[in-house]
């Protein structure tokens, strides 16, 4: 199956002030996400890609154009970035535009850090549905990419920390009740591979280095006993 960068957004106004954003229109990258989005764009212009999808909130849209434009700086075949509302932000209902330090005073903080597959946020969504329904839409993306351009295609999806944190004890086989233990920054980028016989996290919350690696052809027989001897 293809390979999957999830990045996130990068910095924004609402991530300096400390308030939950959620799905609040208008909340866009500050000049720190801004640069943040670039360089994750440049890290990724190492490899072709083969189709940008993203979430519909602006600052996503902000930093899938970054990776879009980063493609086509580096001379590889255009792409345009589609929304994907099945990868948009969770709906943290009347918790959305709270202050940070004014949510930790409610009771559902605590189980949101310890029990997140009990939670649903008053007039939102459950954290179950959040997740059920972003592993939903990569699992049937990468399945159309793989068809349309072969197991050795990159794809990217620009998301939030939740969404992306959600998606990555998906694939590590983790209940959700501990995907807190997973830390996703602003325009980090995480790398699934979705072959036939599991998922394999090849990386997580990364910010820099080289991703010229993803051009390798992935490997074939399952996980290699050992570690095998990397990509060449």
């Amino acid at each position: 199956m293809a390979t999957l960068l999830l990045v996130r957004h990068g910095r924004t106004t609402a991530n300096a002030s400390g308030v939950l954003a959620g799905r609040t229109p208008g909340v866009v990258l500050d000049d720190t996400g801004v640069e943040q989005a670039a360089r994750a764009g440049a890290r990724i212009a190492a490899v072709p890609i083969a189709r940008l999808v993203t979430s519909p909130q602006e600052r996503c849209k902000q930093t899938a154009k970054a990776v879009a434009d980063a493609q086509r700086g580096a001379g590889h075949p255009a792409v345009r970035a589609r929304s994907e509302k099945a990868l948009a932000e969770c709906d943290y209902g009347d918790w959305q535009g709270q202050p940070i330090k004014e949510l930790l005073k409610d009771p559902l903080w605590r189980t949101v850090q310890q029990q997140p597959s009990a939670v649903s946020f008053p007039g939102g969504e459950s954290m179950v549905v959040m997740q059920h329904r972003a592993v939903s839409a990569v699992r049937r993306i990468d399945a159309a990419v793989t068809a349309e351009h072969g197991a050795e295609a990159v794809w990217v999806a620009v998301s939030h920390g939740d969404i992306i944190k959600a998606l990555l004890a998906d694939a590590l086989g983790l209940h959700l009740d501990l995907f807190q233990r997973i830390h996703v920054d602003p325009a980090s980028v995480s790398v699934i591979r979705f072959a036939p016989d599991r998922p394999y996290v090849l990386a997580t919350n990364t910010h820099d280095g080289d991703l010229s690696w993803l051009r390798a052809k992935p490997a074939e027989g399952g996980a290699v006993v050992g570690g095998g001897a990397g990509p060449r």
